[in-house]
């Protein structure tokens, strides 16, 4: 079952079923600490490691690669196309783009979804999970905000509902058999650039230095990103677009995200699949699907247009800082699409 090319939201305010659907367990609470702490610590050791032995040119390689395939994954894959519908995928498309995504370490297609889909539903309002907005607008409220959209989210207890917030991904077999191999996929992500790198160097210490950087560095890297466009991205940049809710553009994260950076385009108008529209916003997810649609494996792309951009409008302030109240136009007088 492929997500629809309209891939409405799940209304905050209709549906009867709840936001959550129960508490994480000790074993999951337990894995999302190893997931995030784990490869925190190994960044913080790349440093001084850096400068000594333990880095060669294949590390490097090695660590590139898998940052791209994954990271893609969440952005093309995850974000646009199984959350947002940006496109339709044929069968392997979108068994490839999930298990990309899955490299990632940031959990299964069908939770990142439904989490991701909520926060569109309820952004930077009560019910938003990772809004840095949640405590007030004091320094010390933003302080403490920031730390919750940036990774404290991950810890809260509660499990975003997937029955009423991702029900086609829950009705599609091939997504439901790539959520159950999350684990296996997983191991496959830390220990599979140690294969490379020894198979590579024909050595124990170029297969523990690709598993260090291609592995454990590689994923924390990617999962700062990732929770920067949470964090950074609802408090500081620039707002061209009217949307309902504090996201901004910040330019100097987007080649190291894909272009996901261009964040505040994406809150007013969700489904598009090119969110870097300005001249000179590089958006590397919208190439690679540009590549998938020439070779005839996406179809019905939402690409911007002229027309749709200006349904969009402009915002009374251009430029958003945390703590600073705006005047920004109406959305719904300009026509916006719902965020």
């Amino acid at each position: 079952m492929t997500p629809s090319a309209t891939s409405t939201l799940p209304p905050p305010a209709r549906s009867p079923q709840p936001l959550t659907d129960g508490r994480r367990g000790g074993l999951e609470q337990g894995l999302v600490l190893t997931f995030v702490v784990v490869p925190l610590l190994a960044l913080a050791a790349a440093v001084p490691l850096a400068w000594g032995w333990g880095l060669s040119v294949t590390d490097i390689a090695i660590a590139a690669a898998f940052y791209v395939v994954s990271g893609l994954g969440v952005t093309a894959g995850f974000h646009r196309y199984f959350t947002h519908g940006s496109f339709k995928a044929n069968r392997l498309l979108r068994i490839a783009l999930a298990i990309a995504g899955s490299l990632a370490l940031q959990g299964s297609v069908t939770s990142w979804v439904a989490d991701h889909r909520r926060h569109h539903a309820y952004s930077d309002k009560a019910g938003d999970p990772h809004s840095p907005w949640a405590f007030g607008t004091g320094p010390r409220a933003l302080a403490r905000g920031m730390w919750h959209a940036h990774v404290g989210w991950l810890f809260d207890r509660d499990r975003t509902n997937a029955a009423r917030f991702a029900p086609d991904l829950l009705a599609d077999r091939d997504i439901v058999r790539v959520d159950r191999a999350f684990l296996p996929l997983a191991v496959a992500s830390l220990a599979l650039p140690g294969v490379i790198g020894g198979l590579v160097t024909w050595s124990l210490t170029g297969a523990l230095t690709a598993l260090f950087w291609g592995g454990l560095v590689r994923v924390a890297l990617l999962h700062h990103v990732t929770w920067s466009i949470n964090s950074i991205c609802h408090m500081w940049g620039d707002r061209p677009f009217a949307a309902r809710d504090r996201s901004v553009n910040v330019w100097w994260l987007a080649i190291v995200s894909f272009g996901e950076s261009w964040h505040n385009l994406h809150h007013a108008d969700p489904t598009c699949a090119r969110h870097g529209v300005k001249r000179g916003q590089v958006d590397l997810s919208a190439l690679l699907i540009r590549g998938f649609e020439k070779l005839g494996w996406a179809t019905a792309v939402r690409w911007p247009t002229p027309r749709r951009l200006e349904r969009l409008g402009v915002q009374a302030s251009t430029r958003s800082t945390a703590g600073r109240t705006e005047t920004v136009t109406d959305p719904e007088a300009s026509g916006s699409p719902s965020a």
